[in-house]
């Protein structure tokens, strides 16, 4: 699915022009990316919970010339899915 299809979704759902819908779109994921960024965490009940992931620093391989190289640590968003979420797959 697209943010496109998501869009067109919650309109027909809503009852509402997609240019609407595209904005509350919008508005929930810069909800979410600031609810993220200023607790390290967001939930929703019974879908999941995004969290902020820390990866350690390691060593990689570069695919084109198989060269090993060195990765920096680095932060991450991950998702854990509810149990009703992984019920319903």
């Amino acid at each position: 699915m697209t943010k496109g299809d998501l869009v067109e979704a919650v309109a027909k759902a809503a009852g509402i022009n997609k240019r609407v819908a595209g904005d509350a779109v919008d508005a929930t994921f810069e909800t979410i990316i600031r609810a993220i960024r200023k607790s390290k965490r967001f939930q929703v009940p019974d879908f999941g919970t995004f969290t902020v992931r820390s990866r350690k620093a390691r060593k990689g391989t570069n695919p084109r010339t198989g060269d090993v190289i060195a990765l920096k640590a680095s932060r991450t968003v991950g998702f854990k899915p509810a149990p009703a979420l992984k019920k319903g797959l």
